[in-house]
């Protein structure tokens, strides 16, 4: 009996660290994937390029001129992106890269319509396997946080203090 209870122990030990170091993982991972992407769109200036353009957008972006969308996803993926990389306001930061996705999947990565959802490049268009899986972490951010190593960690400490 003692020895399952110390087994038992050790395991919550373990996977208690290894939570703390999954959350961070999955904040790095897509902090580099939102930065990476800002890049690609700020590095160019705010002209966006010609297949942007053309493209359909829900409410209210629809209403912004592609110009102005090109920009703002990019200062907005730039923002976020270095605040998950930090773990600063990472709920909301998951939040709103969300949205970001949600926009993106509608807007870029239906052309397979439901069918695309385990597909990533085809002759036939691209479908959005690859921004499911960053909704899907962004949720996992979303609903647990930053995790301990992250300045929500910090700030929190800091205002118990």
């Amino acid at each position: 009996m003692n020895s399952v209870y110390t087994w038992t122990e050790r395991f919550k030990a373990v996977t208690k660290h290894l939570s703390d170091i999954s959350l961070w993982v999955i904040r790095i991972w897509l902090a580099q994937e939102f930065l990476y992407a800002s890049y690609q769109k700020l590095s160019g200036g705010f002209t966006p390029p010609e297949w942007f353009s053309d493209l359909r957008f829900p409410l209210p972006f629809s209403l912004l001129p592609a110009s102005l969308n090109w920009g703002l996803v990019g200062m907005t993926e730039l923002i976020f992106g270095l605040a998950l990389l930090l773990g600063l306001f990472s709920r909301l930061s998951a939040l709103i890269l969300l949205i970001v996705t949600y926009v993106a999947v509608y807007s870029v990565h239906f052309d397979l319509s439901w069918s695309g959802w385990n597909q990533i490049e085809t002759e036939d268009g691209l479908g959005f396997k690859v921004p499911l899986m960053i909704g899907i972490m962004l949720l996992v951010v979303l609903g647990q946080g930053a995790g301990r190593w992250s300045l929500d960690r910090c700030i929190c400490f800091l205002k118990r203090g």
